[in-house]
């Protein structure tokens, strides 16, 4: 990706959509991949089928790997893939793709977060007051009755949740520890740390059996296309745009997702309530002003 010209803010802003609607694909595709395959099945075979394709880059690229790098391409590799495509496909057992597209929007806050907490950022009291105002969005899409908090809150909701704070811990890990290296050289040698595991794990998963399924072939074919598009190329380009920016312009990609992820929820027979539509505006004014400073004074 070196012919283009990353520092053009228009080039910028194009990576960021083509970005989320990759990535609000992906919640969709998902779902097919759990019509025959089960959950862990599903993450693990996203993990394993893009760490093959990533196989010649890896070695192409492992010459750039050095020691004190390893640390930080695993935290990636592990916070910012591998459990997250767990978590997200076992909270799509029990609620829909559109929900979860709306909670992913809250990466942002979480790379604020630690970005403050861990990486010593600056903020200020607006950023601050976007994460109160997204976590209440994010609350609203959990509860689903605030009479009884404690009896109401979606469980499943808060894997999703935790997926997003392990994609704040990375986009700050990326950008502060592994400035030295190209997005192309972080994606692929992450997953030389993961897609092993991923493998072993299929191994002892049932696939003989759920390849009788069916839709088998739909599903496989999914989750081929989720590894491809969602793991690899999204990863690359990812990568590439938190060197080239600031980690929460990367991050807030999310703010163009959940309109992907609803859309193709509703192309594919899922609801979708007025609540629903409030509560994720809550979110989406969270992360505007989580990002408000670095708009007005960056431009990115």
């Amino acid at each position: 990706m070196g012919y283009i010209s990353w520092h053009k803010k228009s080039v910028q802003y194009a990576m960021l959509f083509l970005l989320a609607f990759i990535w609000g694909s992906s919640f969709i595709l998902m779902k097919k991949g759990l019509q025959s395959f089960d959950n862990g099945q599903v993450a693990a075979m996203r993990i394993f089928f893009s760490f093959l394709i990533f196989t010649p880059i890896i070695y192409r690229e492992f010459k750039h790997l050095q020691r004190k790098h390893v640390k930080s391409l695993m935290i990636s590799g592990f916070i910012g893939i591998f459990f997250p495509a767990f978590l997200f496909t076992t909270a799509q057992t029990h609620i829909n793709s559109s929900l979860a597209g709306m909670l992913n929007s809250l990466t942002p806050f979480f790379a604020l977060l630690i970005g403050v907490v861990f990486y010593k950022y600056n903020t200020n009291w607006v950023s601050v007051s976007g994460v109160l105002v997204g976590l209440l969005g994010a609350l609203g899409l959990i509860v689903k009755d605030f009479a009884h908090v404690l009896t109401s809150i979606n469980a499943y909701a808060l894997y999703i949740v935790l997926a997003t704070l392990f994609y704040g811990i990375n986009t700050n890990e990326i950008k502060t520890k592994l400035f030295e290296l190209r997005g192309l050289s972080v994606a692929s040698l992450s997953f030389l740390f993961i897609g092993p595991f991923a493998g072993v794990y299929l191994l002892f998963s049932d696939i003989p059996q759920a390849l009788q399924h069916p839709h088998a072939i739909q599903s496989l074919g999914a989750v081929f296309i989720l590894a491809l598009f969602s793991s690899v190329v999204a990863t690359i380009i990812f990568n590439v745009l938190i060197k080239h920016t600031t980690a929460l312009f990367a991050a807030s990609v999310t703010y163009l997702i959940p309109a992907f992820a609803i859309v193709w929820g509703l192309i594919d027979g899922e609801s979708l309530t007025i609540l629903q539509i409030v509560w994720i505006s809550v979110i989406m004014l969270g992360v505007y002003l989580v990002n408000y400073k670095k708009v007005r004074t960056n431009g990115v």
